[in-house]
């Protein structure tokens, strides 16, 4: 398929072959604000811990 060129009305019969028919959009007024009720979620500490630290400088000395 390299080097093969599509126009636009064969590119978009191939996106409507391969995903079908896609939904109406949301109208403005069926719209609604999400509330998040979860807490935040963070990013866990996956570093060394001090010991392991303590033991890679002591390797590295």
């Amino acid at each position: 398929m390299a080097g093969e060129h599509f126009t636009d009305a064969e590119l978009s019969f191939l996106r409507h072959a391969r995903f079908g028919e896609l939904p109406a959009p949301v109208r403005p007024e069926d719209r609604v604000e999400l509330e998040e009720t979860d807490a935040p979620r963070t990013w866990l500490d996956v570093g060394p811990s001090p010991e392991q630290q303590r033991a890679l400088q002591a390797g590295a000395a």
